[in-house]
């Protein structure tokens, strides 16, 4: 191996600052220096690494596509160090700290909302971040480090960088609006969904076109609850887990369950362990193992 380029932290921070920012004036006031101490630091760690990471495109510069594995890996040092400066200031002050933790809805609300609530009531000495979104969009700030754990569907493949623990099988099965249950999928649709580039809607629309039902979507929405509205209402059918579609009043009839998907914690590999992290995924396994078949996938 031959010697190691001579990296900072800083550059790195320049580096996800330029690329994630939509100006370069913007980029700079992120991590705040001028723009020319960002141009200077940008073409330092170019020069370090012996390669162009960014094309000029008018004014702006953009990522070049080979470049894009020093961005994960720029991500994942800031992520780490991140962590590492949290351990530190937990063991200078004796304090646990907080944790910032990311979930799916029906992971919020259905499955481990017990659980949350007597974490909060036992653990006071904890600040809890909570913030709920779709399972792309909390993988990507665990990724980045603006979250410690994530509670979402299982990516469809591994994502370097991250670890995953089992939690549970979710049923995700197909609702019809009105009375009528055509058996053929041939004659299933039209669909209301979760939006494009979901995990849950990626996997529904595999297996779907398994079967051969034709893929009309007249509606998307990230809401569960705006699905078995529309549903109701007669826009057209949809495929949600069962816990949702059946959560709350007013449920949907069952035409027959489609597909299986997998909940997860997850967690940046190789960080500094957060006990309160630990307890809190251990908390979610033992739920899930008093009140559902948990996962035999991994």
């Amino acid at each position: 191996m031959g010697a190691l380029p001579d990296l900072t932290i800083r550059q790195f921070e320049y580096l996800v600052a330029v690329a994630d920012a939509d100006t370069w004036a913007l980029a700079a006031d992120r991590v705040g220096v001028s723009g020319s101490a960002l141009s200077q630091g940008i073409a330092e760690l170019e020069r370090r690494l012996g390669v162009d990471l960014f094309d000029r495109d008018g004014r702006r510069r953009r990522l070049r596509t080979d470049a894009i594995p020093v961005l994960a890996h720029a991500r994942q040092v800031l992520a780490l160090t991140g962590d590492l400066a949290d351990w530190a200031e937990r063991m200078r002050t004796g304090s646990a700290g907080r944790l910032r933790l990311g979930m799916i809805d029906a992971a919020a609300i259905v499955h481990f909302g017990d659980q949350l609530r007597r974490f909060r009531a036992a653990r006071t000495d904890v600040e809890l971040r909570l913030r709920v979104e779709p399972s792309g969009p909390l993988l990507e700030l665990l990724i980045a480090g603006d979250l410690d754990v994530v509670v979402c569907v299982a990516p469809p493949e591994p994502i370097p960088g991250l670890r995953t623990t089992p939690l549970l099988i979710d049923d995700v099965a197909v609702y019809a609006p009105g009375k009528t249950r055509p058996s053929s999928p041939a004659t299933w649709g039209p669909w209301v969904l979760f939006p494009e580039g979901s995990h849950t809607r990626g996997a529904i629309t595999r297996e779907l076109r398994r079967l051969g039902a034709p893929i009309e979507v007249v509606a998307e929405s990230h809401q569960p609850d705006v699905l078995r509205e529309m549903v109701r209402l007669g826009t057209g059918w949809t495929a949600l887990p069962r816990a949702q579609a059946e959560h709350g009043t007013g449920n949907l009839v069952e035409v027959q369950t489609l597909l299986r998907r997998e909940l997860v914690a997850a967690v940046r590999d190789g960080t500094v362990r957060q006990p309160v992290v630990d307890d809190l995924i251990a908390a979610f396994t033992d739920a899930a193992k008093s009140t559902s078949r948990p996962s035999a996938l991994r």
